[in-house]
């Protein structure tokens, strides 16, 4: 992937949203897990990691043609977690929750508030590829609740 084309779909979308969030693109997650982007709430950044993202999407779609509205979902669902003006009192909730039905619940919360910011910010895109990713991003936010509801 051309760093020119990361850069011009970051710079797109942080000038579309308004939004002041720094935004840092690495190769791989730290960690091995196939994560594609973080925000962190405490120094206000986003960091893209380029090869999770090809790997969701070749995962998801069995093909990289996709990658540049792949790259362009994850990182419009980052800039929604940083312009929820709910998040940072959802994650003080989290942190005094006293059962984990009660931590998945607002977990699901603060993943759709980021999703439902990134399909405004995200209008016109490939709707059916964006369904699809909210779809799998979600599911085990609400496979969790409904185990432990059953």
């Amino acid at each position: 992937m051309q760093p020119r084309v990361v850069e011009t779909v970051v710079n797109e979308l942080l000038l579309r949203s308004g939004s002041l969030v720094n935004v840092k693109v690495e190769s791989t997650f730290p960690d091995g897990r196939l994560v594609g982007g973080k925000y962190h709430l405490g120094t206000h950044t986003i960091t893209l990691y380029l090869d999770e993202i090809k790997k969701q999407c070749e995962k998801l779609f069995s093909t990289n043609k996709y990658f540049i509205d792949y790259l362009s979902i994850v990182l419009a669902h980052e800039i929604g977690h940083a312009e929820d003006q709910q998040l940072g009192n959802l994650c003080d909730q989290l942190d005094e929750c006293k059962s984990q039905f009660e931590r998945d619940k607002i977990a699901l919360i603060i993943e759709e508030n980021a999703w439902r910011y990134a399909e405004i910010l995200l209008e016109g895109i490939n709707y059916s590829i964006f369904e699809e990713v909210i779809f799998h991003s979600l599911q085990p936010y609400r496979e969790k609740i409904k185990i432990e509801i059953a």
